[in-house]
């Protein structure tokens, strides 16, 4: 079989990059304008002929016919042999998307329906203040971003997310609230996950040091699959709101799991986001491969990671209320593509995923950004811009649209020794490569289109280089050693000392 690296247009790129000119000496300007987006990605090391080169890559690992796979329902995810199908449930009524000879969009929409209706009711009852989303992982961080991408919209309940276990999240978080005005929605598929059943169990206890447990059915839901458990747990099967296994952790804010997000912003506005991501999903099922956002990115993503050996990339949203977007995409991103073996299970010789980090600007700025332009290793960046400001003060938007524009000309052109007055300090190299995202306006629908983009870009990243991204066996190996720990006792003198005041 041939592998990733003896394909011929792999070393076809080999050669191609050593004809390539500096960047800021390319004089590019690519760009790529869709449904309100404006992708610039100029500022990369990139030709037409590049862009071509890469194309062909993509094709000879017979992307679309993967592409056609994850929509149809086959089952992609190999290895736990289920079907990939996010993209159902952000999909109308009348689409069709099968697994097993079986349409799964009337469960869908029966189960958006049941979200509208809960949602509607707690909103319109007023009872409930607050709202605490208990789940880790894809269960907490797709839906914690979306509320505070959004929360210049919020009209319901205040939204709150505990994640960790360890004692001090919770018990933080249930200081300031009423157990009489507070909801919980239990966040686990398997409803077994330790740090969510923990952190549950704590909010069940406190919940009953004033209230009877007869009212555990108005102030606990379960967003899960598993019936018995949630049963023994105390809530009743009509506050448990399932999906099914072709819904991966870390593209769960479409499921139930966005049930916050309907509650702190209002259904409506949940259907708008998952509208983006449907528009997307069309426009990278349709779009002509030198004219799709995600594959772009995708192929620009693997030029930097395997022909220019750049081990990280940062995610730079020029806007505040995407402070939490960078960590989201971290878990999408990282693992999905954090494999060193094929699909197949033999081992690779070619670097796969990037490290991704980032923050919102222009605090980065006054963080890490000092070694992306001067460091000794290359970071690709992609800055992502709004053309209007979510809070009306334009002012301040129109300043921060200019630090974002000026760091990405920055990074691709530096500063000559003469323009830094002789001062080598102050000399940058520049031809540090960036995309640049541009969407109108931070909404639900522009966020829907946000998420979407991402999520292709990185399957279209593991299909070139023959992963699977559906798995996450690092993060199922590590919690069973944990339960060994916490089941049979330690196992090292680390171990006993770490755990000796337990």
């Amino acid at each position: 079989m041939t592998t990733l690296t003896q394909r011929p247009e792999w070393t076809d790129l080999i050669k191609h990059k050593e004809t390539l000119p500096p960047l800021k000496d390319l004089h590019n300007s690519h760009t790529i304008s869709d449904q309100g987006i404006l992708l610039d990605y100029s500022k990369n090391a990139v030709t037409k002929k590049t862009i071509n080169k890469l194309i062909n890559l993509a094709k000879a690992c017979n992307l679309e016919a993967w592409r056609t796979k994850m929509f149809s329902g086959e089952k992609i995810n190999n290895t736990e042999s289920r079907a990939v199908l996010h993209t159902a449930l952000r999909a109308p009524k009348d689409a069709d998307f099968t697994v097993d000879n079986e349409n799964v969009m009337p469960f869908v929409h029966d189960t958006l329906q049941r979200m509208k209706d809960l949602s509607e009711k707690i909103r319109g009852e007023g009872q409930i203040t607050d709202v605490v989303n208990i789940g880790v992982g894809g269960s907490d961080l797709g839906a914690h971003m979306v509320c505070k991408a959004l929360k210049h919209l919020a009209d319901g309940p205040k939204a709150h997310f505990v994640s960790n276990i360890d004692g001090a999240h919770i018990n933080q978080k249930l200081e300031a609230l009423n157990p009489k005005t507070t909801l919980f929605l239990i966040a686990s598929k398997s409803f077994t996950t330790q740090e969510t059943i923990s952190n549950a169990h704590a909010a069940r206890k406190w919940f009953l040091e004033t209230c009877s447990e007869d009212k555990i059915k108005d102030h606990f839901i379960a967003l899960s699959c598993n019936t018995k458990e949630v049963i023994e747990f105390g809530i009743s099967e009509d506050n448990m709101l399932p999906f099914k296994d072709w819904v991966g952790g870390r593209h769960s804010l479409w499921s139930p799991i966005g049930l916050i997000i309907c509650i702190h912003l209002g259904f409506q506005r949940f259907q708008e986001l998952l509208s983006g991501a449907h528009a997307m999903d069309q426009h990278f099922q349709e779009a002509p491969l030198e004219k799709n956002i995600p594959i772009i990115l995708a192929l620009i993503g693997i030029w930097h990671r395997n022909f220019w050996n750049a081990e990280s990339m940062a995610i730079l949203p020029y806007a505040q209320n995407l402070n939490r977007f960078p960590a989201f995409l971290q878990q999408l991103d990282m693992e999905s593509n954090g494999k060193s073996v094929t699909r197949d299970g033999s081992k690779i010789d070619y670097n796969t995923g990037p490290i991704v980090f980032g923050q919102a600007g222009v605090n980065g700025q006054h963080a890490f950004y000092q070694l992306i332009h001067q460091g000794t290793s290359l970071i690709p960046s992609d800055f992502i811009l709004f053309k209007e400001p979510y809070n009306g003060c334009k002012s301040a938007h129109h300043k921060l649209l200019a630090n974002g524009l000026a760091q990405a000309d920055v990074l691709m052109n530096g500063q000559t020794l003469e323009a830094a007055n002789n001062d080598p300090h102050r000399v940058f190299e520049g031809n540090i490569p960036s995309n640049t995202l541009v969407f109108d306006a931070l909404t639900p629908f522009t966020l829907g289109q946000l998420i979407a983009i991402y999520e292709h870009k990185i399957f279209v990243q593991g299909i070139i280089w023959d992963l699977n991204s559906y798995d996450q066996p690092g993060v199922e190996l590590g919690k069973s050693l944990a339960n060994d720990i916490l089941n049979n006792g330690p196992k090292t003198p680390l171990h006993k000392y770490a755990l000796s005041k337990i």
